[in-house]
């Protein structure tokens, strides 16, 4: 029963940190302004090439 306990605290700690990276992913795309998104999915749609002239 003791095995039982400890994987729901592992389950539990692994749930926490998970919780923990998405809210700092979170907290760093909000910190964008618009200006800069606009202009890093402007940047990524020049990254890629054109489906029409790669076939």
């Amino acid at each position: 029963m003791r095995y039982w306990k400890i994987l729901g605290l592992a389950g539990a700690a692994g749930v926490a940190a998970t919780g923990v990276v998405i809210v700092r992913s979170e907290r760093k795309r909000r910190a964008y302004t618009p200006d800069q998104v606009r202009d890093r999915l402007h940047s990524r749609l020049a990254d890629q090439s054109d489906p029409e002239t790669s076939s």
